[in-house]
């Protein structure tokens, strides 16, 4: 499947679909290696830069990067005040490393001035885990995902400090930090399953947009 992404097309060797339209958050980060996963799951994928590119989707992916970056691009772009109205509208998005720390509604060591996205009832702490050489990878037992474990990478990642009432904690590592969350039509990891052909999580949040697109078809 050939997907056009802005005048870059991305070609995934498979047929055409009529998968949902997803977006992928592009001001920052490895947007690209999400929108090839999504793309080989069958969705039609865009890269999102701006709030009319937004409003043409059914869920959007927030990647990896540094989201101190991310939140002032998504301001100077006059994006931040849509994707908030549009999260609590619903929308489903899921983020990961970098996108999980967007979603939430609290960030520690956050740096002046940041700001979040927020709707994840979660406390992250950013680069929980130390430099980028402090980089690891483990196996997760997710069984939201199904018994096989998750091989994840964590690359300068937050951990989830505490989950709140309205969220779910999907994984943890060894030492009992929540690495995985979910709540409602949002989805965050702190780990990369995008660069390491996990495609499950992915799958997984399409999943979670299908539904949406269905249920707001059958009260049409």
């Amino acid at each position: 499947m050939t997907t056009t992404l802005r005048g870059e097309s991305l070609d995934a060797g498979e047929p055409a679909s009529s998968g949902p339209r997803v977006g992928v958050l592009a001001l920052q980060g490895d947007f690209r290696e999400h929108a090839h996963v999504l793309s080989r799951l069958g969705a039609h994928v865009s890269l999102v830069r701006r709030p009319e590119e937004l409003d043409a989707v059914d869920g959007l992916v927030i990647p990896g990067g540094e989201s101190t970056v991310m939140d002032k691009l998504s301001r100077a772009y006059g994006l931040a005040e849509p994707l908030r109205a549009r999260i609590a509208e619903g929308l489903p998005v899921y983020g990961t490393c970098a996108g999980l720390i967007m979603l939430a509604d609290t960030v520690l060591d956050a740096i002046a001035g940041q700001q979040s996205l927020g709707g994840l009832d979660v406390v992250v702490r950013r680069n929980a885990f130390g430099s980028q050489n402090q980089s690891f990878e483990t196996d997760l037992d997710v069984p939201a995902l199904g018994d096989d474990p998750v091989h994840a990478v964590f690359i300068r990642g937050p951990v989830v400090e505490s989950v709140g009432p309205a969220a779910t904690a999907l994984a943890t590592i060894p030492d009992g930090r929540v690495v995985a969350v979910e709540q409602g039509d949002l989805l965050g990891t702190s780990f990369h399953p995008e660069i390491t052909g996990e495609f499950r999580f992915h799958a997984y949040f399409l999943g979670k947009v299908r539904a949406r697109i269905a249920a707001r078809e059958a009260s049409a």
